[in-house]
């Protein structure tokens, strides 16, 4: 009886120990992990205020800011979460390869349509155009109507609605006829030599 008590005294005191050292290798770990977190978290707030000001500074489109703004916050939290992991002792090898595999495989899903909300956005921040301008892009002639994140809609001057993929769009040549105000129109005359030129000019 005395022989079992022991054993059990000796099992139990082993596992305590190796509680103790699994506490003692992992707590640290783990504030560390917190403190990781709560500091990356502040700094994403601070960032993404950061990049909010700055868009609003350039006058982007308000639903553009939101979206891009969210893109950001996203990003960095997914960043943060993975350096958590790592912090903790989590492999993150096939984690990465998987959110590596699933990006290519979207990218190549969405290949024209990311393309086209490239475009959208390049062009939302530098404003080669704006609403009511007479443009010449892509072989065709009209007023911007409605500019959206993917495509670009002209109203000819024949009333047709044209619709313009922002991909091709923004890597093309793009004519603004409006952004001076005013154009120079350049007229051909044949003259009779003989006249004098007064009386043309009249």
């Amino acid at each position: 009886m005395l022989l079992v008590v022991q054993e059990v005294v000796t099992d139990s005191t082993g596992y305590v120990a190796k509680i103790i050292e699994l506490a003692v290798e992992f707590v640290p770990k783990l504030l560390g992990a917190v403190a990781i977190y709560l500091f990356g978290s502040l700094i994403i707030r601070w960032i993404t205020r950061i990049v909010k000001k700055a868009m609003e500074a350039r006058q982007i489109d308000a639903s553009l800011q939101s979206f891009l703004a969210s893109l950001v916050k996203i990003s960095l939290t997914i960043l943060l979460i993975l350096t958590v992991f790592g912090t903790l002792g989590v492999p993150l090898t096939s984690f990465a390869a998987l959110l590596a595999g699933l990006a290519v495989g979207v990218g190549a899903a969405l290949n024209g349509t990311l393309g086209n909300f490239a475009g959208g956005v390049m062009m939302l921040m530098f404003k080669p155009f704006k609403l009511g301008d007479l443009i010449e892009a892509q072989g065709h002639l009209g007023t911007v109507s409605e500019q959206g994140i993917f495509n670009t809609m002209l109203l000819s001057p024949e009333n047709k609605t044209i619709i313009l993929a922002n991909g091709a769009l923004s890597t093309g040549t793009i004519v603004n006829f409006t952004t001076h105000g005013n154009l120079r129109v350049d007229l051909v005359f044949s003259i009779d030599p003989v006249c004098p030129l007064k009386r043309h000019v009249r």
